[in-house]
């Protein structure tokens, strides 16, 4: 007997929202996959019926995001907090200092663990006016001897989100897109290393995406533990030790549904107006809701907003929840509320919110 789904307005800022299509086929595939009697989490990392998912999530990688070649895709783990280690670690020389474009709590972050172990600056900050807006591109400034520079383009917490990138020229440009790779598409040639937690638009937790050119692979210091350098990774095929198996093969299942939904572009169309929906409704409550981040900086991936009265907010977040809607409560950081509209947030979901906003507005005003 079938029995129908019931599903949350799931907002959450990640993990994320999975689509229920994804979450299905892993139900169907969980005990028996493959007609192999075992489920893939039982698979060896080394046998044939594991290896085949894992290279199909790494070519579908590189499909969906016009990955060109000289690039390498790796699978790691520690989340996009390693990679703030990693990177100073493995590009950061001596004599030699990296620039960081400040736009939030996790540009501070990455700053912070790259000035243990190296010479590093700000680039460009945001911070003065409470990370509202994103510095421009013009705005940026590093020189021609910079080790790397290193940019934010989503930023979660306060909902902002670069659009485009600047041209570095020789200097390597370096990206945390743990919230919105995949949302839409971006020119990969222009970085030399992108990297990227799975669980907002890639799958779930526990898998770190890295896109690394190879050129730039090569100038990475060699006297590093074994695990720390991103060289071990790429020569072993991301299988130096055991990977985050079922991570990888949800991974997997949600690039072959963003494929089937459109591609990028489907995806990116869908995000446009998925997003539309939410800020017309604080756009055009005549200031009931006030977002946080400047119109010319706005996320598509995350939404904050507050509503001018606090005990009015409590009510309107308490009164969501009873709605059915989750994850809408901002950041412990910042208070306020936020929605996140990850690619598996359905329109539906949006819509629904939408309706709530102006409904909550009309009884309380």
């Amino acid at each position: 007997m079938n029995k129908s789904v019931k599903r949350a307005y799931n907002f959450n800022a990640g993990p994320a929202a999975l689509p229920l299509a994804v979450l299905k086929q892993a139900q169907a595939e969980l005990l028996d996959f493959n007609d192999t009697g075992m489920s893939i989490m039982e698979h060896s990392h080394r046998g044939n019926a594991y290896d085949v998912v894992h290279n199909q999530a790494i070519e579908l990688l590189k499909e969906l995001l016009a990955i060109p070649e000289g690039y390498e895709v790796l699978f790691l783990q520690g989340g996009a907090s390693l990679q703030f280690t990693m990177v100073p670690m493995n590009f950061l020389p001596a004599g030699k200092k990296a620039g960081y474009v400040m736009t939030g709590v996790w540009s501070e972050k990455a700053y912070a663990e790259a000035e243990k172990l190296g010479e590093v600056f700000v680039a460009a900050t945001a911070k003065e006016g409470n990370y509202r807006g994103i510095p421009a591109l013009k705005e940026i400034n590093y020189d021609a001897d910079t080790a790397y520079l290193h940019m934010t383009s989503n930023n979660t917490i306060f909902g902002t989100e670069y659009h485009a990138f600047p041209d570095t020229g020789a200097v390597p440009l370096i990206a945390d897109m743990s919230s919105d790779i995949l949302s839409c598409p971006i020119d990969v040639s222009k970085f030399a290393l992108i990297y990227a937690g799975a669980q907002k638009n890639l799958g779930p937790s526990g898998v770190t995406v890295v896109i690394i050119r190879r050129d730039f692979l090569e100038q990475a210091k060699k006297n590093l533990p074994t695990m720390l350098q991103y060289a071990t990774f790429a020569k072993n095929n991301s299988l130096y030790n055991t990977p985050p198996t079922f991570g990888i093969y949800m991974m997997k299942l949600m690039l072959e549904w963003v494929k089937a939904e459109g591609g990028l572009l489907g995806i990116y169309k869908r995000n446009q107006e998925k997003a539309a929906l939410i800020y017309d409704a604080i756009d055009d409550s005549r200031g009931f809701y006030v977002g946080h981040a400047q119109p010319d900086s706005r996320s598509l991936m995350n939404i904050t907003f507050r509503l001018a009265d606090e005990k009015l907010e409590k009510k309107f977040l308490e009164q969501a929840k009873q709605a059915g809607f989750v994850g809408l409560n901002g950041h412990r950081l910042v208070g306020g509320c936020r929605a996140s509209t990850y690619n598996a947030v359905t329109s539906e979901s949006c819509q629904a919110l939408h309706d709530y906003m102006l409904a909550f507005q009309k009884e309380n005003t």
